[in-house]
Formats: C-alpha cells, structure tokens, sequence
C-alpha cells in the first residue's frame, strides 16, 4: 500500500478496521511533521536532559493519539488535528522535564525576557483592583485545577510553560507563536487568575 494512493480519511478508515499497515503509513507520513515540530522545540528543551531522539518518540505517541481519536465530524482536518496533538504531546513532555529540575511554584519566572516575575506578584498584579489579591499562601494543586478549568487550551499551554520556568522567547519557540500572540494569552491567563482567586475567597 502507498500512502501516496490514499488520503488521511482513507487509512484512518483502515485503521479503525484494525489494518496496521495503514497506520504505519500514516505514521511514516507524519514523520517529517514530527521532525519539523521535534526541531524547532528543541533549542528551547536541550539542557533539560531531554535529546531530540526522546522528542521524535513522544510526538509518535502524540501522533497515533491523533490517529485514534481522530473523528472527521469536528469539522477539522486531520493533519490540523494530528498537529495539534503532536504539539501538545511534546509540551507535556517538556514540562514534565523541567519541573523535576526546579520547584513548581513561587520562584522568578521571566514574562518578557527582560523583567523578572515571581508566580506570586502575578496572581497579586492588581491594576484592574485597588486591593491585593489575596496570595499569603502556596498555590495549591486545587486552586491550579480551577484556573485550568477556565483557560483554552492554548492559554492552559502557555499558564503550564509560565509555572515551569520557561521564559517569554522560549514560550513563543515551543508554541510557534509570535510575540504579540503570547504577550496577549499572558495578560487573558493572568485575568482569569485574578478571577479565578476572588471566586474562591468568597
């Protein structure tokens, strides 16, 4: 089978009809994506232990998420969907890396590139408030879940990339975003915050 003959809905047809081989021509498709995607994440993720070998093998999962959950009725493209999943895959796993080299919360993260900010003068940033957000104590996991809850999934991207040390520029490489779409998302991620603390106060 060449999966030159096929189009994507056809072999997630043959997928689903249990036929491996339309699912490693899938995959065998999808690699230079993998790769592309593998290398512009890289230079972000390097020093955290993670090679580009490890990333190939998690954007593969990523994608064979994509090929079994896939359903052509979201009214999506598979390779937008597939995309998509890789991304988010890889993400996950660079998070995951770097927060075992670093604590989680309560330490200076970069926002801009140029300035420092701590995860706390975040959540009590109050220009839209005359009162202080009230953060006298550790963000707990419970609290994190309920700011999650109100974010997209880009926005829960870039909150996830912001607790973990990464810095603006790093946020915009590992997204593929530009400056002005991340400066955005932080200032719609830190207003939920902000919403999201006052709920649970009162």
């Amino acid at each position: 089978m060449n999966y030159q003959d096929y189009n994507d809905y056809e072999l997630i047809s043959y997928v689903y009809d249990s036929d491996e081989e339309a699912r490693n021509i899938l995959l065998k498709k999808y690699e230079p994506l993998i790769s592309s995607i593998v290398s512009r994440m890289l230079k972000s993720c390097s020093y955290i232990g993670l090679e580009k070998s490890d990333l190939i093998q998690e954007g593969l999962i990523g994608l064979n998420h994509a090929i079994d959950y896939f359903n052509e009725q979201k009214d999506i493209t598979f390779y937008t969907y597939a995309k998509t999943c890789i991304e988010r895959r890889l993400v996950s796993t660079i998070v995951a890396a770097k927060r075992l080299k670093h604590r989680a919360l309560n330490e200076s993260i970069s926002i801009d590139g140029e300035e420092d900010i701590s995860f706390d003068k975040i959540l009590k940033d109050s220009s839209a408030n005359p009162e202080e957000i009230l953060m006298d104590t550790e963000v707990t996991e419970e609290l994190i879940e309920k700011i999650r809850e109100r974010l997209t999934d880009f926005e829960t991207q870039v909150f996830d990339l912001m607790l973990n040390y990464f810095t603006y520029r790093e946020i915009a490489n590992l997204l593929d975003k530009d400056k002005k779409q991340i400066d955005n998302a932080i200032q719609r991620v830190k207003a939920k915050v902000k919403e999201t603390i006052q709920n649970s106060e009162n």
